[in-house]
């Protein structure tokens, strides 16, 4: 039976400070009993977009341990990781915590894995790419699955979106999600950014998973289960 979280603190760390309204919006409707705590930095995400794709400057490791630890101190029974390219950070913070850790992905990628042996991972930055892959990877080891990755990668996209051009940046998206529905069991969208598309993915060939209500919602189960 799950335990009543109304006294629990869920605490989120942002690579970027925008992507806390992204992920309040499901803690408002999934947990809104909860009090959540987030801490934003945006240089984490200006150091991590000029390093060589595939690397994470060690400093931002050691800015998540401390934000991590930071949160933990203020009583937070849970951090939560909304980051994409940042994700490797909680395998760092584990053994320094007492508190558990979630990458927001993660539990999409699950879900995504139990949908079949081809998974589709989309993404708007170049250096997402290799951390989702590879988390995407984990989580079919975990499974006991061999799973096949289709990534689709939209900078197009990406600039839209800095341009101030949501629905530029949500036609792409949505037109790539149609083309790679046709080639795979299941779909996992990288940036928690891409929230935005829920609304308009109810009736997609393939489940389509975005990372801020998977998240939150196996965030809760957590809290439920301390």
């Amino acid at each position: 039976m799950a335990k009543p979280i109304a006294n629990r603190t869920l605490g989120v760390i942002h690579a970027a400070c925008f992507t806390a309204t992204v992920v309040k919006k499901y803690t408002d409707e999934i947990m809104p009993e909860v009090k959540v705590m987030h801490f934003g930095d945006d240089t984490i995400q200006r150091d991590n977009l000029a390093a060589p794709i595939g690397t994470i400057p060690p400093h931002n490791f050691a800015k998540f341990v401390q934000y991590a630890h930071n949160l933990e101190e203020a009583g937070c029974d849970l951090v939560m990781l909304a980051c994409s390219t940042f994700n490797p950070a909680v395998d760092h913070a584990r053994p320094m915590l007492r508190i558990p850790l979630l990458q927001i992905d993660r539990p999409m990628m699950d879900l995504a894995v139990r949908q079949g042996s081809r998974v589709g991972l989309l993404a708007t930055l170049p250096m997402t790419v290799p951390s989702s892959e590879n988390l995407l990877k984990r989580a079919a080891r975990d499974a006991g699955k061999d799973v096949s990755i289709k990534t689709e990668l939209s900078a197009e996209a990406f600039q839209a979106l800095q341009a101030g051009k949501p629905d530029k940046h949500n036609e792409i998206l949505l037109d790539l999600i149609d083309r790679l529905s046709q080639q795979v069991d299941a779909i996992v969208m990288a940036q928690v950014s891409m929230t935005a598309l829920e609304p308009m993915l109810q009736n997609t060939r393939v489940p389509v998973y975005n990372s801020g209500r998977t998240g939150v919602t196996r965030a809760r189960e957590i809290l439920e289960s301390l």
